[in-house]
C-alpha cells in the first residue's frame, strides 16, 4: 500500500514541486553554514551597509551579516518545525490508536481531553507562556505539540477502528496476542502513510507559529529567527535596505511553508482514504 502510494505521489506535480522547494531550502541552509565565513553573532561590521560581494545581503542595524543571519534563522525555524511535528505525531499515534483499540472509558477520556485542547487557541497559550516564563524554543515546541495532537489522534482513531476489524488483527487477538503487541506490530505499521501527511501538516503549522512568536519578540534576542528578522527590518521600511533585509526572510519563510504544504496536500490526496473516496 505504502509503496504504491509513494510511487503515485512521486508522479504528482505538486509533490515534485514541494520536494524541489524543500530540497532547495535544505541545500541553502547546509551550504550557507559551510560557506559563510562569518559568525551569526559577529557585530564588527558597519551597520546598515548595502549588499556587496563580501556581504551578499548587506549588514543589519546591529552590524551583523544578513545572509549569515538568514541561514541560521532558517535552520532554527526548520528545527522548531521538526521537533514540534515529530512530538505531535508521536502523541497523536499513541492517543489515537489506544483510543481505537481499547474504546470504552479509555476512548471517552482521550476524546474528552482532545475536545478541551481543540477548544483552546494554542497561539494564545504560547504567547502567554513565552511572555511570562521565557522558556527555550524546544520547550515551546513541545508545548505546541501537546496542544496540537488531538486532530491527528482523531484521524488515526478513525482508521484504527477500521483496521481492528480486519481478519489478521482479529485472528491475532483470538490467538492471545496482547493489546500492546497488536498496536505496535499491526496497527502502527498499517497507518504509516498517514503519518507523513500528519507530520508535514504539523511541521508547517509549527514553523509559522515560531515565526509569529519571534516576530512578537518572545524569543531570546540572541537567537536568530526569520520572524525576528522581519520584525527588525520593518523598523527601516523607509530606507533603501528594505529589499535586502526584509524580503529575504519573508521569501525564505514562504518557500519553507509552501514546500511542506505542497508535500502535505499531495500525500493527503494519495494516502487519506476520505479524500481518495471523494476524488477517486
Amino acid at each position: 500500500m505504502s509503496r504504491d502510494g509513494l510511487k503515485e505521489a512521486v508522479h504528482d506535480p505538486l509533490f515534485r514541486m514541494g520536494l524541489f522547494l524543500f530540497g532547495c531550502v535544505v541545500i541553502t541552509l547546509v551550504a550557507g553554514r559551510l560557506l559563510t565565513p562569518f559568525a551569526p553573532d559577529d557585530m564588527s561590521f558597519i551597520p546598515l551597509s548595502p549588499p556587496s560581494w563580501e556581504h551578499l545581503l548587506g549588514i543589519n542595524d546591529g552590524g551583523q551579516d544578513i545572509f549569515t543571519e538568514l541561514v541560521f534563522a532558517g535552520g532554527n525555524s526548520l528545527g522548531f518545525g521538526l521537533i514540534c511535528g515529530g512530538a505531535t505525531l508521536f502523541m497523536g499515534i499513541f492517543a489515537g490508536l489506544f483510543s481505537a483499540w481499547y474504546q470504552g472509558l479509555v476512548d471517552q477520556l482521550i476524546m474528552r481531553i482532545s475536545d478541551i485542547l481543540l477548544s483552546i487557541p494554542s497561539i494564545m497559550i504560547l504567547i502567554f507562556i513565552a511572555a511570562l516564563f521565557r522558556p527555550p524554543p524546544v520547550i515551546l515546541a513541545l508545548i505546541l505539540a501537546v496542544m496540537s495532537w488531538p486532530t491527528l489522534a482523531r484521524s488515526f482513531r478513525a482508521q484504527g477502528l477500521i483496521l481492528k476489524k480486519r481478519l489478521h488483527i482479529a485472528a491475532a487477538s483470538q490467538m492471545g496476542a496482547g493489546s500492546f503487541y497488536i498496536i505496535r506490530t499491526h496497527l502502527v505499521p498499517e497507518l504509516f502513510p498517514l503519518y507523513l501527511v500528519g507530520f508535514a501538516g504539523k511541521m508547517r503549522m509549527a514553523m509559522f507559529m515560531e515565526a509569529t512568536l519571534a516576530f512578537l519578540g518572545l524569543f531570546d534576542p540572541s537567537r536568530k529567527s526569520l520572524g525576528m528578522m522581519i520584525s527588525y527590518a520593518l523598523k527601516y521600511y523607509y530606507m533603501d535596505i528594505w529589499w535586502n533585509w526584509f524580503a529575504p526572510p519573508v521569501a525564505f519563510l514562504t518557500i519553507m511553508i509552501m514546500s511542506v504544504t505542497f508535500l502535505a496536500i499531495s500525500m493527503e490526496k494519495v494516502f487519506d482514504p476520505r479524500i481518495r473516496n471523494t476524488t477517486g
